[in-house]
């Protein structure tokens, strides 16, 4: 187990030691740190449950505060950032890069290997205890599998563990503790060695009471050390808790558990590591809990395996859907080839265009070529308050999905990527993968065999994703005005009294033809269906330039949010031009003149336009001009009025909220400067 003692060899004032497997604690030169309050030690439990990978500040702001941020979040997080690496490396410089703590892309990393955290100490004793079963060492397993199961000193960030709740970064590991634990389980029952493991078992079913998979097998373990009374008033508590909480009876593996008990057969009903069961033979029975080959009886030789799972998980499709068929067109094609490469249609496009509606649309066409079914995950790569899902977690999912137990399912990211290739390898199955970050994200998550699809959507063009993997890359744009026409009055609903041409052209004009604004002003005329559409339009122009005509009591589809989502992904040199865009009073900006008026060099400007082209904020028009909608240049220029005082005119609300996200994402001259130091 990981302690507060430096190793031999180490330099004391070097040696550094975590432990996020049960309360957060960190020790330097064998001394214990004080981690201060509430809201740092988070921030550190966070940087350790990610154990060697980088957390992005939009993560940790939803972390601390929820989802209900401060306008002075992203500063805090920095100055507990900063305070952390002063206690790790009391002489570190202001702005040197430092040994433990570091920035990477848009977040932090904490640096630490299986001698300074419990959480890689108990992965790397795991991975040698399912080499020793893979080897047939069943006692060497059994072994790893304590060493491993003893890092573990309660819940992870138990300390904290009203804060961080049910959130996916720790959840995870519960995850992983307990397919540790029945793993430990089932590889003590092969070995009959039950005593060695039956505590750790038995604090894992004690905070997972209604894991039927767990208590099964502690009743075994229990049954094999000689507790077979303890093990049967287990399997009738258990039952009652299912009956009075869930309203269940008993699944199939706890029933069948509670009979070996009655029958005095407590062995793991799986084939031993060490025993080569050859076909036409059965695990059989015996005394301690061994396991040995014997006949397999007849109805065993003629009950065929059960059928793999049928995963469903497409979200139902727009109803009324229109337009876009010349995409549609293009991705029925795709799904039809038979070139021997996976077939990879990757659409992008600004926030709002309609790329997941147009995704959906083709994965309900296409879902009967694939009976084995589909799969579908929300990357959450521009969802506001959160940051983008971790592949290994999406790959749990799937994996799960696929019918796979808990125990088969590998720790790493790169072995459940090869599994999940695996697994794949024999099945027609759909992958929708939403809201995508960058390719890094999607990589993991391709099968690897040709007769699968996959359809991505993302703000950002994915062209690694062509060059590796020869995608369909479809850039979407705005429908045209009559397809922006039709999906009006589709969402609107048809034969108003009122709906005439010049009313329906102006709201779709004022929308910018934008499919998610279009929804927004449908939507309100479907609640107010004795409003003449000619009323709703003259509200939309009386609010100007501003985007208070397009809010929605859903934040997660308001024009606001949405865009926002995309500019807080910006640096501080594209932040900065994107907010000078609306002073223009154009929709096509150049290169040099932006570069003149932000006061950066060309090729600082150059990169911060390549910034705001992949957010979707800007799209490339021709060598040096980009242009913009007028929808995001209206968004541009609350921000621009939120970062100053508020003007006359302007409403409080639209201003306030401006402010907000230009002050969360973009903090002014002294953030700046203290984020640096951080």
């Amino acid at each position: 187990m990981i302690t507060a003692n430096p190793t031999a060899g180490s330099e004391p004032r070097d040696d550094v030691r975590f432990r996020v497997l049960g309360p957060v604690r960190a020790w330097r030169a064998g001394v214990e740190l004080p981690l201060g309050p509430r809201q740092q030690r988070l921030v550190l439990a966070a940087l350790l449950a990610r154990a060697g990978r980088s957390v992005s500040l939009a993560e940790l702001v939803a972390l601390l505060w929820e989802g209900d941020p401060p306008r002075s979040a992203a500063n805090a997080v920095h100055r507990y950032v900063g305070v952390l690496r002063r206690l790790l490396e009391p002489g570190l410089p202001a702005r040197a890069p430092g040994r433990w703590l570091v920035r990477q892309g848009g977040g932090y990393l904490m640096r630490v290997g299986p001698d300074q955290l419990d959480l890689l100490a108990f992965r790397a004793s795991l991975r040698r205890a399912r080499a020793a079963v893979t080897a047939g060492s069943a006692q060497e397993a059994v072994s790893c599998f304590g060493a491993a199961l003893e890092q573990w000193q309660g819940r992870c960030a138990a300390d904290l563990e009203t804060v961080v709740g049910d959130h996916p970064l720790f959840a995870t590991l519960e995850f992983e503790y307990v397919a540790a634990v029945t793993e430990a389980a089932d590889a003590a029952l092969c070995s009959a060695a039950p005593p060695s493991v039956l505590q750790a078992v038995r604090q894992a079913a004690r905070r997972h009471p209604l894991d039927e998979r767990l208590q099964a097998r502690l009743m075994l373990l229990l049954a094999s050390d000689g507790r077979q009374a303890e093990a049967l008033l287990m399997y009738r508590r258990v039952s009652t808790m299912l009956r009075d909480e869930l309203g269940v009876e008993p699944g199939a593996e706890l029933r069948a558990a509670h009979e070996r008990v009655l029958r005095g057969r407590t062995e793991d009903p799986r084939p031993s590591p060490s025993v080569a069961t050859a076909p036409g033979t059965a695990v059989g029975t015996g005394t301690g809990g061994a396991v040995r080959p014997g006949p397999a009886r007849e109805e065993e030789r003629r009950t065929p395996p059960p059928a793999h799972p049928v995963p469903a998980q497409l979200p139902a499709d727009l109803p009324c859907f229109t337009g876009r068929e010349h995409a549609v067109r293009q991705a029925l094609d795709l799904a039809g080839e038979t070139g021997g490469a996976l077939p990879v249609l990757a659409i992008d496009g600004m926030p709002g265009v309609g790329k997941t509606a147009l995704a959906l649309r083709v994965a309900h066409r296409v879902a009967p070529r694939f009976p084995d079914g589909q799969l579908f995950a929300d990357l959450g790569g521009f969802t506001s308050g959160k940051g983008p899902s971790d592949p290994g977690a999406v790959l749990y999912g799937f994996l799960e999905a696929l019918g796979l137990p808990r125990w088969r399912i590998p720790e790493t990211t790169d072995s459940r990527a090869a599994l999940f290739r695996s697994v794949l390898a024999t099945r027609r199955i759909l992958v929708v993968l939403d809201n995508a970050s960058d390719v890094e994200q999607v990589r993991p998550l391709l099968p690897g065999a040709s007769q699968c699809m996959v359809v991505i959507t993302s703000r950002r063009r994915l062209s690694g994703l062509a060059a590796a993997f020869g995608a369909r890359l479809t850039g979407l744009d705005v429908p045209s005005t009559t397809e922006a026409i039709g999906c009006f009055l589709r969402r609107a609903g048809v034969g108003r009294p009122d709906e005439g041409a010049g009313a329906v052209e102006e709201i779709v004009e004022l929308c910018g033809r934008l499919p998610l604004a279009l929804s927004i002003v449908a939507a309100r005329v479907l609640g107010r269906p004795d409003q003449p559409l000619s009323r709703t339009a003259a509200e939309l122009a009386a609010a100007g330039e501003g985007l208070d005509g397009f809010s929605d009591d859903d934040r997660g589809n308001d024009l606001r949010a949405v865009f926002s989502s995309s500019y807080r992904t910006l640096g501080p040199d594209a932040a900065r031009i994107f907010r000078l865009l609306p002073a223009y009073r154009t929709a096509e900006f150049g290169t040099g003149e932006l570069a003149a008026v932000a006061g950066l060099p060309l090729q600082a400007a150059t990169a911060a336009l390549g910034e705001l082209v992949r957010s979707g904020l800007l799209t490339p028009l021709r060598r040096d001009r980009y242009g913009a909608h007028r929808l995001v240049l209206a968004y541009a220029a609350e921000l621009d009025r939120g970062a100053r005082q508020r003007p006359a005119g302007v409403p409080r609300a639209t201003a306030r909220r401006a402010a907000e996200h230009v002050e969360v994402a973009h903090p002014g001259v002294d953030d700046v400067r203290m984020m640096t130091a951080a």
